[in-house]
């Protein structure tokens, strides 16, 4: 008898519970541009995604946003807070995954402008705020893995408008794909790689390719500095 342990990434939200098939929703409407369309290609009935829809956004906000008119006679996007919940559900699964090591980025530079915990590090790829001991000048500012977000740069919103305000293109160095989930080096310099652990699913979706520009972002709260000698 052989007995295997499975496990399945879910999302608590107040009481809602964010599975794959929701996800997977929020892709194909991605993708698509409209609920219609997503439900026929996911074989769902038009009702029924709506009604997942406001089951979601009940929990977590708006989700989705009607575009009317138009060249492109209008359709659906999704919301700021849509992609930060795949996000989220992404950085999850990558958690659950016992083969994906989580490691950190590195950058070293010096502390500019300060409120509060946050500071602006001023590092070889530009400036990072990040959270940052007081009283530091000389800091090394790390970055995990599962905290990076990556997008294409024709797509990436605008950092001043989302929660994700450090935000830097380079080109993918390297792919690393395992069963569930793929590790990918951006060059952001010559000298300075940045690591992503996200999703196959993920890495699918974005279309990511050696040799070509994606953007990686990150939140000030999940880039964490400590203070170095001079």
């Amino acid at each position: 008898m052989t007995i295997e342990k499975e496990y399945s990434t879910k999302l608590s939200v107040d009481g809602v519970t964010i599975e794959q098939r929701d996800i997977e929703m929020l892709d194909a409407i991605d993708q698509h541009g409209s609920l219609h369309k997503a439900a026929d290609v996911l074989g769902r009935s038009y009702a029924r995604l709506q009604r997942r829809v406001v089951e979601i956004e009940a929990a977590v906000g708006q989700i989705t946003e009607r575009q009317r008119g138009g060249s492109g006679g209008g359709g659906t996007e999704l919301t700021q807070t849509a992609h930060e919940l795949r996000q989220q559900f992404d950085r999850h699964e990558a958690e659950l995954d016992g083969v994906a090591q989580v490691t950190e980025s590195v950058f070293a530079g010096t502390v500019r402008d300060r409120t509060g915990e946050l500071a602006t590090v001023e590092t070889s790829v530009g400036s990072v705020l990040a959270l940052v001991p007081e009283g530091a000048t000389e800091v090394q500012v790390t970055v995990r893995s599962d905290a990076v977000v990556l997008t294409q740069p024709e797509a990436t919103p605008q950092a001043d408008g989302t929660s994700l305000r450090n935000q830097f293109t380079g080109v993918v160095e390297k792919l690393e794909a395992g069963d569930a989930i793929t590790r990918v080096t951006v060059r952001l310099n010559e000298d300075t790689p940045l690591q992503a652990l996200i999703t196959k699913a993920s890495a699918d979706r974005l279309a990511i390719k050696n040799g070509e520009p994606i953007t990686v972002s990150f939140k000030a709260t999940a880039a964490r500095a400590i203070e170095v000698e001079r």
